[in-house]
């Protein structure tokens, strides 16, 4: 009876243990510290604010009034708000960063970030070489802080509703693949328009380089590793110094691909341009394979085409929503933190995500194909 009864109290006593355990990993509470309160950090403030077992206990910009707008926005505390990031993690108890700000930021903020062991989520593009990604990483793993790159496109609902139907072969064996991105938006950027991210009109590389990385990421998720690609781009827009349009031709190992890229097309307006100048991004993908067709329309409905012509809406509509999407990413990123497993855009990811990038200005720079060891 003794034994027994002990052996109910030990037992007791490791569920007990276990529960609570369990419990204190549910319940844990990530503290976030936001670097940089520009235009697009109102994206990841809405999703930290909506996600649970998070809280954001610092905002950190170098215009402080910025910084307390943001914090009033998302109905947070005025005394969060620092204009130095050294000064937030001296005065403030914060488990990560997210850092917001330009990639000419990058080394020096992952490195202070990293320096107090703190766990990254750096903004894209994450590097303006593969050199200086290659030393940020460096940075992190020798701090042992974990480190993942702010990608946000793959998390976009269309996309995400695609990788289902590749994942169920849908379209059998794939053999060709088309990407459209299409907006009027750079000739607008005159002068005298206010912009969400004026920043846009001195960038040297402009489209595939801010927006590039979406897209090779985007890929990579869906189609896997390119062999080799060929770019085309041009400079449209009178106010902007860098490319604002392109095209690039991708070869996989047995299927092709064709993106087709702009900002200064008119081809996909529907209604008159109005005020003040947002991006008004549509986005269309086509993958053919021997079963059939997938076919995304700008209007979000995708659709399958069978080889007896047949077309069938799979879904009526999706949409290209950002905040949703940095939801996803963001609720991922602390998934991950929690249960250890890998970030699906770790830096180490987007290191191949930026090869691709910069082999864009390589090959339309030499016109020359770029090759790349896929292993």
């Amino acid at each position: 009876m003794n034994d027994i009864g002990n052996n109910h109290s030990s037992s007791e006593s490791w569920i007990t243990k276990q529960t609570n355990e369990t419990e204190r990993e549910v319940k844990h509470m990530w503290k976030i510290g936001v670097i940089g309160a520009g235009y697009w950090s109102q994206k990841h403030l809405n999703a930290w604010t909506s996600i649970d077992g998070v809280s954001v206990e610092g905002i950190c910009d170098f215009n402080l009034e910025q910084a307390e707008q943001r914090a009033e926005q998302f109905n947070l505390a005025n005394d969060i708000c620092f204009q130095d990031i050294n000064d937030m993690l001296a005065s403030t108890e914060i488990d990560v960063i997210d850092i917001i700000t330009p990639p000419e930021t990058h080394v020096e903020l992952v490195g202070i970030a990293a320096k107090h062991g703190k766990h990254i989520m750096c903004q894209k593009p994450f590097a303006r070489s593969i050199e200086e990604a290659k030393k940020i990483i460096h940075i992190a793993e020798e701090a042992g802080v974990r480190l993942m790159v702010t990608e946000n496109w793959r998390w976009l609902e269309p996309f995400q509703k695609i990788k289902t139907l590749l994942e169920e072969e849908k379209v059998g064996k794939i053999h060709s693949v088309r990407y459209s991105h299409t907006d009027f938006y750079s000739p607008r950027f005159g002068e005298s328009k206010p912009l969400p991210q004026p920043f846009f009109r001195d960038m040297p590389k402009l489209l595939f380089y801010e927006m590039g990385v979406h897209w090779f990421d985007t890929w990579r998720f869906l189609f896997g590793e390119p062999k080799r690609l060929y770019a085309e781009h041009v400079q449209i827009s009178p106010y902007v110094k860098g490319e604002d349009s392109g095209f690039i031709s991708i070869a996989h190992e047995d299927f092709i691909g064709l993106m087709d890229m702009s900002w200064a097309t008119r081809r996909e307006l529907e209604t008159a341009l109005s005020e003040p100048v947002l991006p008004d991004h549509k986005e269309q993908l086509f993958v053919e394979g021997d079963l059939g067709t997938i076919k995304l329309y700008k209007n979000g409905t995708i659709t399958f085409i069978n080889n007896d012509g047949m077309e069938e809406t799979l879904v009526e509509h999706t949409e290209i929503n950002y905040e949703e999407s940095h939801i996803k990413l963001q609720r991922h990123f602390i998934e991950c933190l929690n249960t250890g497993a890998k970030f699906q855009t770790s830096a180490r990811d987007n290191l191949k995500t930026l090869q691709l990038v910069f082999a864009t200005y390589q090959s339309a720079d030499e016109h020359e194909v770029v090759h790349f060891n896929v292993q």
